[in-house]
């Protein structure tokens, strides 16, 4: 054994140097560390089931899972521990440990039941007490003197650390793999869910919503096969859902820190999340919080089979959010936007409309031309007289008469028809949205 003395160490000259620490255990004559380890060896069985029985006198809740030949795999790693100590110390105290495998299995079987490493490092410590008993009764037995005893107890306590250590290697191994698996269920889940949509699996894209085919159309159950993978990560089928999808601040960004049970793809380019029961008191306000600093849209309440639905509509709001047409750094809701969601997807449709109604502006300067469609959207929206519709755009009522009066002249009969009225209103409107009008 060695340390390092400090700048003041006799003959270092103020730099440290690497002095022998004496060892009591080296200097225990080799014939009494044989003596006490054959003791020790012979005890082993009978110490390693008085260690079990007391163990489970203790913790009557531990599983006693046998191995392949029937024993305990307890027994077994705590028959190991011992023999594998007693090597140790006859070998020298210096040498590195040598650490029984089974105990990655013990830690591995918590993490794979769900429970912490508490009660198993409780359980060592106990058992390391016990062992250490029935060694100070040997020690005494064959006159091992006191310091060298010390020494053999703090080699021991290093011992269970490296138990401990080999038990915590297990346990974050099960709970990496059951994370990886749960990942793996939830996301073969979200893809039944969008299965009647083939674009929303591929990551939901923008463009006009559309009513995707029923879930399970052709055959099968599809609450049956929902059920089954939903019930494997615990996940209870709601009866209604809706689904948002996000749009990533940064290559890097760390997950969303939604509730355990919201679905979460962050496999895909525009994350994606399934939130069950979302009018639930609360459930808003919560999900705002976690998406703090993401842009994204969460699409309308449905149910769940219509889930792809609710998707659609998700994936085209956040389309417009990339465009800078919907407001980003927040999780919008799209029946909050009904407006820009049903005019502004369809842009050929639009701008074809739009061409044909507004063409009697062209006659007009781009500016003027500008006045008389917000003077003509106020009107139809308001039906009201040159008052109001002054009062709606800020101007006086008599340069609103002005502007009827021409806006009567270019669009003629069409002002009375109700049909084309609907469509003036409908391309202005989408103009407003573009941010084209006031």
């Amino acid at each position: 054994m060695t340390r390092r003395a400090g700048r003041d160490g006799p003959g270092a000259e103020g730099q440290g140097v690497v002095t022998a620490v004496r060892s009591a255990w080296r200097e225990v004559p080799p014939y009494q560390v044989r003596q006490f380890a054959a003791l020790a060896m012979d005890e082993v069985p009978t110490l390693a089931q008085d260690i079990l029985r007391e163990i489970r006198r203790e913790y009557p809740q531990l599983p006693l899972i046998p191995d392949e030949s029937g024993e305990p795999q307890a027994l077994i790693g705590i028959r190991q521990s011992l023999e594998h100590f007693v090597e140790h110390m006859t070998a020298g105290l210096d040498r590195p440990h040598v650490h029984p495998r089974v105990f990655q299995e013990f830690g591995r079987g918590e993490g794979m039941q769900g429970r912490s490493l508490d009660a198993l490092q409780a359980i060592y410590r106990l058992g390391v007490r016990l062992a250490w008993r029935r060694l100070a009764e040997i020690g005494q037995q064959v006159a091992i003197p006191a310091p060298a005893m010390y020494e053999l107890a703090e080699s021991g306590f290093e011992y269970l650390d490296g138990l401990v250590a080999e038990s915590v290697r297990g346990y974050a191994e099960a709970a990496a793999r059951q994370a990886g698996e749960r990942l793996r269920l939830q996301r073969r889940l979200m893809e039944q869910l969008f299965a009647g949509d083939p674009e929303a699996v591929a990551g939901g894209g923008a463009g006009t919503p559309h009513a995707p085919k029923a879930m399970g159309e052709g055959g099968g159950d599809p609450v049956s096969a929902l059920a089954e993978v939903a019930a494997r990560i615990g996940w209870p089928l709601p009866e209604r859902v809706a689904v948002a999808v996000l749009l990533r601040p940064a290559r890097e960004a760390v997950a969303p820190a939604v509730a355990s049970d919201v679905l979460l793809d962050m496999e895909c380019e525009r994350p994606r999340l399934v939130v069950p029961e979302p009018d639930a008191p609360g459930r808003r306000e919560l999900l705002a919080r976690a998406a703090a600093g993401w842009s994204g849209a969460i699409g309308p309440v449905v149910p769940l089979l219509d889930a792809a639905k609710s998707l659609r509509w998700a994936g085209a709001a956040v389309g417009l959010v990339e465009r800078g047409l919907l407001p980003a750094g927040e999780l919008l809701q799209c029946t909050e936007h009904t407006e820009a969601l049903v005019l502004l997807p369809p842009e050929e449709l639009i701008d074809d409309l739009t061409r044909r109604r507004l063409a009697p502006l062209t006659r007009c300067g781009p500016t003027h031309g500008r006045r008389l469609a917000e003077t003509l959207l106020a009107w139809l929206e308001t039906r009201g007289g040159a008052p109001e519709v002054a009062a709606r755009l800020g101007v006086h009522p008599q340069t609103v008469r002005y502007r009827l009066r021409q806006i009567r002249e270019l669009w003629g009969w069409e002002m009375d028809d109700p049909d084309r009225r609907f469509e003036l209103e409908l391309v202005l409107r989408a103009r407003r949205l573009r941010g084209e009008l006031d």
